[in-house]
């Protein structure tokens, strides 16, 4: 298991490109069991058992997990009953609990990661590269993945395992690379190395710390949500008075309630954090709150107006700035420019627009600043955004959200697969707009972002809110527990430290 660390830009994705394949190196030689090769495409890096789960996965959405699975791979077992077999071997022995015949875009990033790792692992890979592998998993999940990585290396495969998370790095690597500016800068053992030194290594600095201590809470409420509820598709919502559900009330169809019954309200100047293993009803609250999904009942109020039936461009002219789950799907046109992404959620709010008309020059200069003042590491604005490092990406998307001063700022995973210097910047960046008054919904799976960024917390299940916590005194495997509906009300910390690794188990 060998870990490769760099900030965002060091060259880690580029460098497991080339081993993949993917692109072309100008110089140097790669060595797979003792002899020399050269890969023209992936084919010929799974030819000599190379594998990688992308960080940004290559699913196709309308294909089911089994299509995609086999597809390109049809010659080793077909597309029918022996491929079905093999996929389910594959998804036992390593826990993946992967459905063959789930359709792609039903499911969630952490489900997404899993049918990636059974790709790889169907071609016959014996060298796994995972690039970000644990940015969606909650702890228990994240266990559970060193598990089976290490059963894996056990078996004789090789893993090369790309992280900015460096706690998880020193705990599973037995070897660990970083590199800053495309150079190999050292080596470090994880038996004898700090997460204070890696971080040093990385990035020159010591790791950041989310740990917000002042609170900035008012009394004024912001954004108010009362009574919150979302159908499946197709489903008939059921009276809340029934003495039946969703599952089983007379007159509905079968299915289930995305949403049901959610209140909570967010004051000026507070972050509330939304816990919950993805796939609870997160994207589906995101969608109700953006204007998205029209919900079924419930009322949703920003700053005193009612806004549940109000269009995405009104939301957002109102007030509300937005950072998507999955950037690439959401929060990009990867093949337009900087500024052409500059503009995007905001194209009749100044400096992008003047008389009802895109103002270009503005919108060019505006980018310009976000690029400068937030670190995007670029070589201009005209460039792609998919040129682009996912961190920098990432740095982009919040530039452009805060720059419009949002009243509200919905963010989902707001430093996944960020750097520990990117991370610490936007951080402070959602730190500083909290004291001039900003409300924030974040959601992520980074627990210690989590408690350490919020002044209240909130964990969601099957659709409900079902518990909450003191970030002050919550600790991240006692959430972690709730999150898998283990336990419910108010949480506090066990004082006894056994009994929190009881609970996390």
């Amino acid at each position: 298991m060998h870990a490769l660390c760099g900030e965002n830009g060091a060259g880690k994705s580029t460098l497991m490109k080339i081993l993949y394949g993917m692109q072309k190196p100008d110089e140097g030689t790669i060595t797979v069991d003792g002899a020399q090769v050269s890969f023209h495409n992936p084919a010929d890096a799974i030819a000599c058992g190379i594998g990688m789960v992308h960080q940004h996965f290559m699913l196709a959405d309308n294909l089911t997990v089994l299509e995609n699975v086999v597809l390109g791979a049809e010659k080793l077992y077909g597309i029918g009953a022996k491929a079905r077999k093999k996929i389910n071997e594959i998804s036992d022995a390593y826990g993946l609990n992967v459905r063959p015949d789930a359709l792609v875009e039903q499911l969630g990033v952490a489900d997404r990661q899993r049918v990636e790792i059974l790709k790889v692992l169907y071609r016959g890979a014996r060298t796994l590269i995972l690039d970000e592998p644990t940015a969606v998993l909650v702890p228990q999940e994240v266990d559970a993945l060193f598990d089976n990585l290490r059963e894996l290396k056990s078996e004789g495969l090789t893993v090369i395992f790309i992280s900015h998370k460096l706690g998880e790095v020193l705990h599973v690597a037995d070897e660990i690379t970083v590199i800053r500016r495309g150079t190999t800068v050292g080596n470090a053992d994880p038996k004898t190395t700090t997460t204070k030194q890696l971080a040093e290594l990385m990035v020159g600095s010591e790791l950041p710390s989310p740990e917000t201590r002042e609170s900035t809470v008012t009394d004024v409420p912001m954004l108010t949500v009362k009574g919150l509820r979302v159908a499946e598709t197709g489903v008939t919502p059921v009276p809340k008075e029934s003495p039946k559900d969703a599952y089983g009330h007379e007159g509905a169809q079968v299915g289930r309630l995305l949403l049901d019954d959610v209140d909570f309200t967010i004051h000026k100047g507070e972050v509330l954090g939304i816990a919950g293993v993805e796939g609870n009803g997160q994207t589906e609250l995101i969608e109700v709150l953006m204007g998205m999904t029209t919900p079924d009942a419930g009322v949703i109020t920003l700053d005193g107006a009612d806004i549940t039936k109000a269009p995405v461009r009104r939301r957002r002219e109102g007030g509300i700035g937005y950072i998507p789950e999955d950037r690439h799907r959401h929060g990009l046109l990867l093949e337009s420019p900087l500024w052409e992404n500059r503009v995007l959620g905001h194209v009749t709010e100044r400096p992008n627009s003047k008389g009802g008309l895109i103002d270009i020059k503005a919108a060019r200069a505006d980018t310009e600043r976000i690029v400068r003042e937030y670190d995007v590491r670029t070589p201009g604005i005209d460039v792609t955004a998919a040129s682009l490092s996912g961190g920098n990406q990432q740095k982009l998307i919040v530039g452009r959200e805060m720059s419009h001063h949002p009243k509200l700022l919905i963010a989902a995973h707001p430093t996944r697969g960020v750097d520990v210097g990117a991370q610490a910047q936007i951080w402070d960046q959602i730190r500083e707009a909290r004291r001039d008054g900003l409300a924030v919904l974040l959601i992520s799976a980074d627990l210690d972002e989590l408690i350490g960024l919020s002044d209240t917390l909130r964990v969601m299940f099957r659709g409900r809110l079902v518990a909450d916590a003191d970030p002050a005194t919550i600790t991240p495997e006692e959430l972690g527990s709730a999150m898998t509906g283990a336990a419910t009300g108010h949480l506090e910390a066990p004082t006894d430290p056994e009994h929190a690794k009881d609970a996390a188990r």
